[in-house]
């Protein structure tokens, strides 16, 4: 589970990304945040991952209290969080089977033969199970997304959060890396930061719509105009 408890973000210059910000997202949820650019998505997913600290307020993931001033569980949080980009962050001097293999090996506690295991079932949930040995160089943006999101999934991590994965991708594309989120989905508590009404309305889950910093409103399957 995951919970914001009256969360304020202000930035040093005075500009305020969040404010007053609850809700929780419950485990298995795959939940849409949406909402103009500056609205507060990305800072919703940079305080889950404790890139940032909130000014005020408090968040829970697996009841840590991860906005603890002595919090000294960072490896326990992203052990368990698998985060995709909009502009995938792959390492172009590394091949698909060492850019997924690189997000289990930070975290020392896996040996050489797990990691390939684990590293080739997430390459055949995302449709590259034969690009093992292939170079990004050599990949199209779709399949550089799901190289991103084959890094994201691989070790059982539970929670996926995703900022704007599809923004970079023809619609095409795009469709095609919602099919691996659905696929996922079952196993997983996603949180899927976008502007795409049409893959938002498609889905039917819930949505958290963002304006200003705010909350503006918590549609559990409703369909949203942008």
């Amino acid at each position: 589970m995951i919970v914001f408890e009256n969360v304020t973000k202000k930035f040093p210059l005075g500009n305020v990304a969040l404010e007053n910000v609850s809700f929780s997202v419950e485990e298995g949820e795959f939940v849409f945040l949406v909402g103009p650019s500056g609205a507060g998505k990305t800072t919703i997913i940079k305080l889950i991952l404790r890139e940032l600290l909130p000014t005020s307020g408090s968040i829970f993931v697996d009841e840590m209290d991860i906005t603890d001033k002595n919090f000294s569980k960072i490896l326990t949080l992203r052990k368990n969080l698998g985060v995709v980009f909009q502009d995938f962050k792959i390492l172009y001097d590394k091949n698909v089977f060492e850019n997924v293999a690189l997000s289990l090996q930070v975290l020392e506690k896996y040996s050489f033969l797990e990691i390939k295991e684990k590293v080739k079932k997430a390459l055949s949930i995302v449709g590259l199970a034969d690009k093992e040995k292939v170079f990004p160089i050599q990949l199209s943006a779709g399949e550089l997304q799901r190289v991103a999101i084959a890094r994201a999934i691989v070790g059982e991590r539970k929670i996926i959060l995703a900022d704007e994965p599809t923004g970079n991708l023809d619609p095409q594309t795009s469709w095609e890396i919602m099919k691996i989120f659905k696929k996922i989905e079952k196993e997983k508590t996603i949180i899927f930061a976008t502007h795409n009404v049409d893959i938002v309305n498609s889905f039917q889950r819930r949505v958290l719509v963002l304006k200003n910093g705010k909350i503006v409103k918590d549609l559990r399957k409703g369909k949203y105009e942008f």
